[in-house]
C-alpha cells in the first residue's frame, strides 16, 4: 500500500535528469539531478538524503537500473548510477552467505491454524477470535520477547508475517521468503523471489497434507510455493506493464487466488521525457492449484489513449492509475470481490480512482464503483521544476490504500468500512452499489496522512490508527493516535492520542501510527513510527502494554539486528504468540531488520 504503495514507490525514488560528466562524482550528480525531489519536505514523499543513506548500495542500484526509478536511471550512464549509489551507500550491509540456525527436526505442515493472508479472514476484519489467538486480554500485559530474527540484506521489515501450522512465513527486501518455526525461530526453508516481497502470504490446503503459500513481488510476479518445503509450484506475471507490481496480499477463496496489481508509474512521470501514463490497476484471478489465469479485470475499463503533448513534447496518455495496493475483500453472499483504488496519474482523471470497485467473483466483470475523492490526479512531475507531466489540476494523492472491511450489523444489514489517506473513514452499503452510509473524519490527511495501512473491527466498533505524517497543514496539528468508532453510526467512542516519542529528535522518529491495526478480544494492537508496539483496552482506549522495538536484539540466526519504525503490515496473533516486523527504512521512517516473537511470561 502505498500505504502500501508509499513504501514501494518512494523508498527508492530518485528524481533524476540527464547530466553527463567525464569523471562521475556521485555527490555532484545527486545534487544536480536528484536533490530537487530528495530534500526535506519536498512534497513528493521521496526520502531525504539521510533516509537514502540508510539503504544498501545494491538496493539503490536496483532502483535506478530496473526498479521504480529505472526511467530516471536510464538518463544516467552506468558509471553515474554507480557513483550515485556509492555516494549514498558507501558501505553495504554485511551479506548472509548461508542460512543459519536451520531447524533440526523438519516435519510436514498438518493444519492451517494461525493467521493467513492480510486480514486473517476473507472479509479483512483483522480480528482474531479467542480460540485461534490463544492469547487473552489478561495475558497481554505480561507479553515478553521470546525470540528475534534478523532479516539479512535489508533496512526494512515491512512484510506482515503469516502464521500457519506452527510456522511463520514472511517476505523481505531482497526477495527472500522465509519459513520459521513459530516457537523457536529456527529456519525451515528460504525461497528467493525475483525481487522484493512486500505482500503478506496466504496459505491454503490442496489435497491431503499439501499446503501452498502464495505471495507477490514488486516485479508483478505471483508465486505459489510448497509451504512445507519451499519448492516452487508455479509462477505467473500478473501484469506486463514495466512498472506494475504486486504489493497487496493475494486473497485465497474456494480454490481461486485473487491477486491485486499496483504500480509506480507515477514516479516515472517525474522524468520530463516520459510519456505519462498508461498503467491501469486491476485484479487477476488464478486457479490456485495450477496458476492458470481465469480472468483479469481492470479498475479503469478502457486502455489509456493519447490526450496531447507535454511541454517537453512527450506524448501524454490517460486515464491511468487507480492501482490496487491492498488485499482484495471477498463477499461470499454476493459473490463479489472488493478493492480499494489509488489516485489517477494523468488527465483525464479516472472515475474509479480513490474509491472502491466491486468485481464479479466468477467472471471479473465490474459490478459497481464508488469514488470517494473525484479528480485526484497526481504524479511526481507535480513536485518537479516546470511540472512538465503534471495534470492540469493536480490533486493530493489520497489513495484508498487499505483493504475494505466487510461487516454484518445483523438483520441483513451490512457495511463496507473503507479507510482513506484523506483522514476519513467511510461506510458504504455493499448491497446498494456502494452507497455512502456515513463518513467520519479522524485526521487532516495528506500524502502520508490519514488512514494508511488498515483498520480492524469487532462486533461493535472499528479501530482506526491515524498517521497524518507530512499532512496537508492547517487545522488540527494532531499526528498519530488511535480511534474507536461505532460501526453502525460512525460516531467517536474514544480516542487515545499518540504518546510523545521517546526518540524525539532522531531522524525518522514520529508519533504517526501508520501500520495496520490488529485486534483480539478486549485488546487492539497498534504500531508507531517511533518504534513502539502498544496494546489498548478496547473498552476505553487505555494503553495496557508498550514495547519499544527501537533497540538491538540478539537474533537466533546470528544476524546483526536492530528494530526501527513500525509501518505497513501490522502484528499477527495465533497460538498464544504475537509476531511483528520492526524497521521501515523507506520514506520518513527509521530503518530496522527485526522479526520479533512475543508470548506471555508464563508460557
Amino acid at each position: 500500500m502505498k500505504p502500501p504503495r508509499i513504501a514501494a514507490l518512494c523508498a527508492f525514488s530518485f528524481c533524476c535528469i540527464t547530466m553527463v560528466r567525464a569523471e562521475p562524482d556521485g555527490a555532484a550528480i545527486f545534487a544536480a539531478n536528484c536533490a530537487v525531489c530528495h530534500k526535506t519536505q519536498s512534497g513528493t514523499r521521496a526520502p531525504d538524503p539521510d533516509a537514502l543513506r540508510r539503504k544498501t548500495r545494491p538496493a539503490i542500484l536496483m532502483a535506478l537500473e530496473s526498479g521504480s526509478m529505472a526511467t530516471q536511471g536510464a538518463s544516467l550512464t552506468a558509471a553515474e548510477r554507480s557513483a550515485v549509489a556509492t555516494y549514498l551507500a558507501p558501505k553495504d550491509l554485511e551479506p548472509a552467505s548461508e542460512v543459519a540456525n536451520r531447524c533440526s527436526n523438519v516435519s510436514p505442515i498438518r493444519s492451517l491454524a494461525g493467521w493467513s493472508g492480510w486480514g486473517v479472514d476473507v472479509a479483512n476484519s483483522r480480528w482474531q477470535p479467542a480460540g485461534p489467538a490463544g492469547l487473552s486480554a489478561d495475558q497481554v500485559p505480561s507479553l515478553k520477547l521470546k525470540w528475534a530474527f534478523g532479516i539479512p540484506n535489508t533496512d526494512s521489515a515491512f512484510a506482515q508475517p503469516t502464521i500457519a501450522g506452527g510456522r511463520v512465513f514472511f517476505g523481505s527486501g531482497d526477495g527472500t521468503v522465509y519459513s520459521l518455526d513459530a516457537k523457536t525461530g529456527c529456519t525451515y526453508w528460504t525461497f528467493k523471489a525475483t525481487s522484493t516481497v512486500r505482500s503478506a502470504i496466504s496459505v491454503g490446503e490442496f489435497g491431503k497434507n499439501r499446503y501452498l503459500a502464495f505471495f507477490g513481488d514488486v516485479d508483478a510476479n505471483v508465486y505459489a510455493v510448497d509451504a512445507s518445503s519451499g519448492t516452487l509450484a508455479w509462477k505467473s506475471k500478473a501484469d506486463p506493464h514495466p512498472f506494475a507490481r504486486v504489493t497487496g496480499a493475494p486473497a485465497l477463496f474456494q480454490g481461486r487466488l485473487y491477486a491485486p496489481v499496483s504500480s509506480v508509474e507515477e514516479v516515472s512521470a517525474g522524468n520530463s521525457s516520459y510519456p505519462c501514463c498508461t498503467f491501469r490497476g486491476g485484479v487477476v484471478a488464478y486457479d490456485a492449484r495450477t496458476g492458470k489465469q481465469i480472468w483479469k479485470a481492470y479498475t479503469i475499463s478502457d486502455p489509456a489513449t493519447r490526450s496531447g503533448k507535454s511541454k517537453s513534447g512527450a506524448t501524454q496518455m490517460g486515464p491511468s492509475g487507480a492501482g490496487v495496493w491492498s488485499a482484495p475483500t471477498i463477499d461470499v453472499q454476493r459473490r463479489a470481490v472488493y478493492v480499494g483504488t489509488g489516485d489517477s496519474y494523468s488527465d483525464p482523471p479516472a472515475t474509479t480512482s480513490d474509491g472502491v470497485v466491486a468485481f464479479d467473483l466468477n467472471t471479473g466483470s465490474m459490478l459497481w464503483s464508488q469514488q470517494l475523492t473525484p479528480g485526484d490526479s497526481w504524479n511526481y512531475s507535480c513536485a518537479s521544476p516546470g511540472q512538465v507531466n503534471c495534470p492540469q489540476a493536480p490533486g493530493q494523492d489520497l489513495d484508498v490504500g487499505s483493504s475494505p472491511i466487510l461487516v454484518s450489523l445483523g438483520g441483513g444489514k451490512r457495511l463496507l468500512l473503507v479507510g482513506q489517506k484523506s483522514g476519513v473513514m467511510h461506510a458504504l452499503d455493499p448491497d446498494n452499489r456502494g452507497k455512502v452510509v456515513w463518513q467520519t473524519r479522524v485526521g487532516q490527511g495528506g500524502p502520508l496522512g490519514g488512514i494508511m495501512w488498515g483498520s480492524a473491527v469487532d462486533a461493535q466498533r472499528v479501530y482506526v490508527a491515524l498517521s497524518d505524517l507530512l499532512g496537508r497543514g492547517g487545522g488540527s496539528k494532531l499526528i498519530g493516535g488511535l480511534f474507536a468508532l461505532d460501526i453502525e453510526t460512525g460516531k467517536l467512542v474514544w480516542n487515545t492520542p499518540a504518546p510523545k516519542p521517546a526518540c524525539a529528535g532522531k531522524a525518522g522518529c514520529s508519533p504517526a501510527q501508520v501500520a495496520a491495526v490488529t485486534l483480539i478480544p478486549g485488546v487492539v494492537f497498534s504500531g508507531s513510527m517511533d518504534g513502539h508496539l502498544r496494546a489498548y483496552d478496547t473498552t476505553d482506549g487505555k494503553i495496557v502494554w508498550d514495547f519499544d522495538t527501537l533497540k538491538d536484539f540478539d537474533a537466533v540466526n546470528g544476524v546483526k539486528t536492530h528494530g526501527g519504525s513500525l509501518s505497513a503490515g501490522g502484528p499477527t496473533v495465533a497460538g498464544g504468540m504475537l509476531f511483528v516486523g520492526s524497521g521501515y527504512g523507506s520514506l520518513a521512517g527509521m530503518p530496522g531488520n527485526a522479526l520479533l516473537a512475543f508470548s506471555p511470561e508464563n508460557k
